[in-house]
């Protein structure tokens, strides 16, 4: 617990002063660079992790392949590529694709039986980690900093509220689980307390700094960010339990890996990214 709390204490001042710079230095674009390259330095570890994970199943991703493609996803996004060139990402995925097979098939002559598996895990790492994790970076992008800014501080709360309140309220109140053979240490009270926390967080954050998204949407939306992020977060637990392992990493004392970390925020940067392109 103290580790955990130590990690927090370290990480979180870092991510919000990523977030918020661009509010204080307005006359610098620059300043919103230094949240995209948290974001790519955290998605370069997601990843590896990911791959880490696979080679425990034998699954023998093409890692610098993907890395490559995974490089060519996160420039698309911080052009803003879903609103600005949708047709960028279409392509990105198509040259990916082709650039995979063409590489496994070369790879995998002595015993052509892995080639699906090979190229599978790869496409799917990148997609699970960068594609998904994009939108966050086209999020910082894609709007004007004040509203980018706020949109993240919206994101990060709610998130790391559901974070916090299922694992209080759960600990202490847990007792009918969520699917154990996925993740026994989860149960449905914690998921409640999840939401109960999000929502609360999301209705503050309404009167404290984002009065753009009134109550009626931030806290549905908050709601809707809970389960998303919660059902991201057993996806993960998931892939953990397949390979036999607890956590995807332990570099972050008292949290794991960075897989650990991203995996709720992943299947969530699509939500706010979307729900903010057709709200604002």
């Amino acid at each position: 617990m103290k580790a955990r709390l130590l990690t927090a204490l370290v990480a979180l001042p870092i991510l919000i002063l990523s977030i918020v710079l661009p509010l204080f230095l307005p006359q610098f674009p620059q300043a919103s660079w230094l949240f995209i390259a948290i974001a790519a330095f955290a998605f370069i570890a997601g990843l590896f992790e990911f791959f880490s994970i696979t080679k425990k199943l034998e699954l023998k991703a093409v890692a610098s392949i993907a890395y490559i493609g995974a490089a060519a996803f996160f420039v698309a996004f911080v052009f803003d590529a879903p609103k600005n060139a949708p047709d960028l990402l279409i392509l990105t995925f198509a040259l990916f694709l082709m650039l995979v097979l063409a590489t496994q098939m070369f790879r995998f002559q002595k015993d052509f039986s892995k080639l699906l598996t090979g190229a599978s895990v790869t496409v799917f790492g990148v997609f699970y980690v960068v594609f998904l994790g994009g939108f966050l970076v086209a999020t910082r992008v894609g709007f004007d900093a004040i509203l980018s800014s706020k949109l993240l501080l919206f994101f990060f709360l709610v998130n790391f509220g559901a974070d916090a309140g299922a694992y209080f309220v759960g600990k202490q109140f847990g007792k009918h689980k969520l699917p154990p053979k996925i993740s026994p240490g989860k149960t449905w009270e914690g998921l409640i307390g999840g939401v109960l926390f999000s929502a609360a967080l999301a209705a503050l954050a309404s009167v404290w700094f984002f009065p753009e998204l009134p109550f009626k949407f931030s806290i549905p939306l908050a709601i809707i960010m809970t389960i998303v992020g919660a059902t991201g977060d057993l996806a993960e637990s998931a892939i953990k339990r397949g390979a036999d392992v607890k956590d995807a990493a332990n570099i972050l004392p008292g949290h794991g890996g960075f897989l650990d970390r991203l995996d709720s925020l992943l299947f969530n940067a699509p939500v706010l990214y979307y729900f903010a392109r057709f709200y604002f």
